[in-house]
């Protein structure tokens, strides 16, 4: 059934399932199991010792203990090393602790203490990086500077693409050929696996927060890294030292999401450009950031991209203040940080998920970031329509009176989503 032949779909819904028959089960086992009896003092130390080293259990000591390895996590993860074409990957109980892993492991490996770090990137990983608690020299740059920048004690390159919140595309080639060999790991929450697939570009590494589409409805936190079983296996000596492996119960609601994967982004990616380009349309928007909407000057849609995904953030005209009374005013949109769910959300990075980010490199005050759910797109863009005209708080009432756009609007909306796809 994951003949390496299936289309995405059908690996998203097959992969990891391998030994479900031979279990007799239909549907995903969890095992909540936190030890497991040892057959011999030897055999369940060798098997300890190989998972600790970063490998896997054998058959004959058995798993020992659950933060080492657990099998629900360990279908996750090779369904996850599917879907990006990979030869492994290895599941973390956050995003940051995945993060944090990757950089930990390619440090410990290299012998290197240098990261090139391509802005904008996610906050969170911003903030780790300029903490300085990895030990880690960082250099901030843009993509087309990481050759100029590149050094010999350089041991990795980090970038995310579409990058959070502007949207903003990275060639992976471009900066892979850039980094002459030096490992470059891209994060890949905003594309997923269904539109890019940086391990075909030379990514060494691919992070998920698998918290975000992964799961897609907003009830588990998660990370996970595809990568080769080399890499793998350092990951998996961090994850075993730090404790940072996936819950069992995350692993198998994660797992279950990657069936429906390929559906929602679509359905939402359909959405996000028809939000996108009604809201070009609207006097109170200087700046739609979405991919395709404001130009593709490196030809990646279609390219590295699939689709421009179901992320975007807009600049309004009225700044910060302007933004502090649309996200009061949504209902449809709930105002909160994280992004991915089948609910469509709203919320402000300066203040919120880009906040510790040095002021360079913050978002702009008035910029305001959408996460595109599976509501009905009308609505979505009424929800919107009523906060953007709202002069101050307003409470949202499902009974409400839609507010529709003019035919004019309603057109000129009609003719950039059509020169958008194109």
């Amino acid at each position: 059934m994951t003949s390496p032949h299936l289309q995405l779909d059908s690996v998203a819904v097959h992969a990891g399932r391998e030994d479900l028959a031979e279990l007799g089960v239909h549907a995903l086992p969890i095992d909540l199991s936190t030890t497991n009896p040892l057959p011999s003092i030897e055999a369940g130390g060798l098997s300890y010792e190989a998972m600790a080293g970063g490998g896997t259990p054998n058959a004959e000591g058995g798993s020992v203990y659950a933060r080492l390895w657990n099998p629900t996590v360990a279908r996750f993860e090779s369904a996850l090393a599917r879907l990006e074409h990979a030869e492994a990957a290895v599941a973390f109980s956050s995003g940051m602790a995945a993060v944090t892993a990757a950089i930990l492991a390619t440090l410990k490996e290299s012998g290197r203490r240098h990261v090139l770090a391509v802005r904008p990137l996610y906050g969170g990983t911003d903030h780790l990086l300029a903490s300085g608690l990895l030990g880690a020299e960082v250099t901030y740059c843009s993509a087309s500077r990481v050759a100029a920048e590149r050094r010999p004690d350089t041991a990795m390159v980090v970038l995310e693409t579409p990058a959070n919140p502007t949207l903003d595309l990275v060639d992976i080639r471009a900066v892979v050929e850039a980094a002459q060999g030096v490992p470059v790991l891209v994060d890949n929450t905003f594309a997923t696996p269904v539109l890019q697939n940086p391990i075909d570009l030379g990514a060494a590494m691919v992070l998920h927060s698998a918290t975000k589409y992964l799961g897609g409805h907003g009830d588990v936190i998660g990370g996970v890294i595809a990568c080769d079983e080399r890499q793998a296996a350092a990951l998996r000596r961090v994850r075993a030292v730090t404790g940072g492996l996936l819950h069992p119960l995350g692993a198998y609601l994660l797992h279950r999401g990657l069936a429906t994967l390929p559906v929602r982004v679509r359905a939402q990616q359909a959405n996000a450009q028809r939000v996108a380009s009604w809201l070009t349309t609207h006097p109170s928007v200087a700046r739609v950031h979405y991919p395709g909407i404001d130009g593709d000057p490196q030809g990646l849609l279609g390219t590295q991209m699939d689709g421009p995904g179901a992320m975007l953030s807009v600049d309004l005209r009225g700044g910060y203040e302007q933004a502090e009374r649309v996200t009061a005013a949504t209902g449809l949109f709930t105002h909160a940080v994280s992004l991915g769910g089948v609910d469509s959300l709203i919320q402000h990075p300066a203040a919120l998920t880009h906040r510790p980010v040095a002021a360079e490199a913050r978002p702009g005050a008035g910029l305001v970031r959408l996460s595109i759910g599976l509501e009905d797109a009308e609505d979505l863009i009424a929800d919107l329509d009523r906060a953007l005209a709202a002069p101050h708080s307003i409470s949202f009432s499902a009974t409400a009176a839609p507010v529709q756009a003019t035919p004019e609007t309603r057109q000129e909306s009609d003719r950039l989503l059509v020169e958008a796809a194109e």
